[in-house]
Parts: structure tokens; C-alpha cells; sequence
């Protein structure tokens, strides 16, 4: 994709994070952009940021776990500016209030709201917005946010969502050059990034609050630490943003913006090739190597 211009970005989860970004480096390529999110007074201060700049926008308040939420994101989407041409599909949260649990512990309620979220949300997207891009038939992308914890070793409902959407995003790409479609695909798959994920238990719906938090609050605030030391020593949501728009002009299907990690990618496929042992990710080693000056 080469031309945007006068085109239309939706965004969701753009009141932060990579979400922000994305919609600040869209604007700055001169296109109309719907910013969706939960978060209402988030919402509404990015707006009026970027209004501030005579930029071409609308906030959408939406729940990308309900179908019906983002089916009115998209018909107020195209009501507003027409066509859209780009989607990310990049709202995500991290369960940290169950830290601690094996995967067999963790409550249903874990399950459910981040898998609600990080792929079902995903999946909400598809269904409202590729119908329309196909009927218009312009030249469109779809960008699904998923992360290293998708192509890594781990577990939780976390890294069970990210593996979903790299998955569901490689059979969407598979599915639209069978149509013959005039739209692209990619995954992104970032390592650390300095935002608020781990903070995302803020936006947990009330009646998807896991009920024995307070057994596991130590083993909470160790987590809290370690991802919250990471993560602001990550890469800053504008260059994650830059690297998309760049990797969305080539048509680039993986979008893997920390290099550090690639020899941890190739040893999982190895170890899997090899029919070995469990792949595993040592967090002190990431620990010491981030002290050393790897961003991670």
C-alpha cells in the first residue's frame, strides 16, 4: 500500500499505547482516522490532542469483546468517512491479578476476558470490516496485533490469545489471496514496548474479576515488577509505529520490530524440528541481557 492520503485508518485501543502511535503516524501521513477504545475520558483527551492539530478524527468509544460493539464501531466508521482502508485490530490486556497460577488454576473469568479481548476481539474485526472492503474494493490492509508471546514458548491466556491471532491472521492472508482481494495482512509481534498493558485490569468488566486475588498477591507484585521494569525499557510506541507504517507500504506480513529476540525464535523452531525438550524463555537471562544494554 502505498498511497494514504485521504484514506481512512480505524484503530482500536488507540487511546494509548501502540494504539496512540499508530494513530498519530496515520494522521501524520494526512488520513481521516477513527480511534476506538474502551477507556471513554482516555479516549476523548487523544481526540481533542490530535483535533488540536487539525487532524481529521473520531473516537468511538468500544468493547472489542462484544460482536455488536464493533459492529457499530464499523458502521459509524463508514458513516463518518466513507471507505476505510486500514484496520488495527490492536486492543489487548495482560491478566496480571492472577499472577502466580498454573494454567489449570487460573480462574475461567481470566480466560474469558483476555481471550475476549485479544482474539475474539480480533476476530470481531474481521467480520465487521472485511465485507466492506471487499464490496468497495479499494486497496486495503489489515493489521492484527498479536506479539513475541505468540511465536515464544509460554502459557496463560495471554500467550494462548497472541498464538491465536498469529494463527488466525495467517489464514486470513491465505483466505484473502484466494479471493483474489485487493487487501493485505500482517501480524504484528513486538517484544517489550513502553506502555500500560500490565495495567489493563483497570478496563476488567466487573463480573469478570477472578474472586481469590488476595492468595496470590505477592507472587502479583513480583510480576507487576519484572514486566513493569521490561516494558519501560522497551522500544517507545512511536517507533513500533513507524516500523508498521513502513512494513504496511511493502506489504510486510511479519512485523518483528525487537531484532534482539530473533535468536530466540530461530532456537524454539529448532528445539520443535529436533523433537527435543521443551522450549522455554529464561527471564533472568532477558533480565541481565536488558541490564547489558539489549532492547528487549
Amino acid at each position: 500500500m502505498k498511497e494514504f492520503a485521504g484514506k481512512t485508518a480505524v484503530v482500536t485501543g488507540a487511546a494509548s499505547g501502540i494504539g496512540r502511535a499508530l494513530a498519530d503516524r496515520f494522521v501524520a501521513a494526512r488520513m481521516n482516522v477513527v480511534l476506538a477504545d474502551i477507556e471513554e475520558e482516555a479516549l476523548a483527551k487523544a481526540v481533542a490532542e490530535l483535533e488540536a492539530h487539525q487532524a481529521r478524527v473520531i473516537g468511538i468509544v468500544s468493547n472489542t469483546m462484544l460482536k455488536d460493539s464493533v459492529d457499530e464501531l464499523a458502521r459509524q466508521a463508514i458513516d463518518t468517512f466513507g471507505n476505510v482502508h486500514i484496520l488495527c485490530n490492536n486492543a489487548g490486556v495482560a491478566n496480571a491479578a492472577s499472577a502466580g497460577k498454573s494454567v489449570w488454576e487460573l480462574p475461567d473469568a481470566d480466560w474469558q476476558w483476555v481471550m475476549g479481548v485479544n482474539f475474539w476481539g480480533v476476530l470481531y474485526g474481521l467480520q465487521a470490516f472485511i465485507p466492506h472492503m471487499l464490496e468497495h474494493g479499494e486497496e486495503c490492509h489489515i493489521l492484527n496485533t498479536a506479539s513475541l508471546a505468540g511465536v515464544l514458548p509460554g502459557g496463560g491466556p495471554y500467550g494462548v490469545s497472541k498464538h491465536g491471532v498469529l494463527s488466525l491472521t495467517e489464514g486470513l492472508q491465505t483466505d484473502l489471496q484466494a479471493r483474489e482481494a485487493n487487501i493485505n495482512a500482517s501480524v504484528l509481534c513486538p517484544g517489550f514496548v513502553d506502555t500500560q498493558i500490565f495495567d489493563a485490569e483497570r478496563n476488567r468488566p466487573d463480573d469478570l474479576h477472578p474472586l481469590d486475588t488476595e492468595s496470590n498477591e505477592e507472587a502479583q507484585a513480583l510480576m507487576a515488577g519484572v514486566a513493569k521494569t521490561m516494558l519501560a525499557a522497551g522500544k517507545a510506541p512511536a517507533e513500533i509505529a513507524d516500523i508498521v507504517f513502513d512494513a504496511i507500504s511493502e506489504n510486510v506480513f511479519y512485523i518483528l520490530p525487537h531484532p534482539a529476540w530473533d535468536d530466540a525464535v530461530r532456537s524454539r523452531v529448532e528445539q520443535i524440528l529436533a523433537r527435543g525438550p521443551q522450549a522455554t524463555t529464561d527471564m533472568a537471562e532477558l533480565m541481565q541481557r536488558r541490564e547489558a544494554g539489549d532492547q528487549l
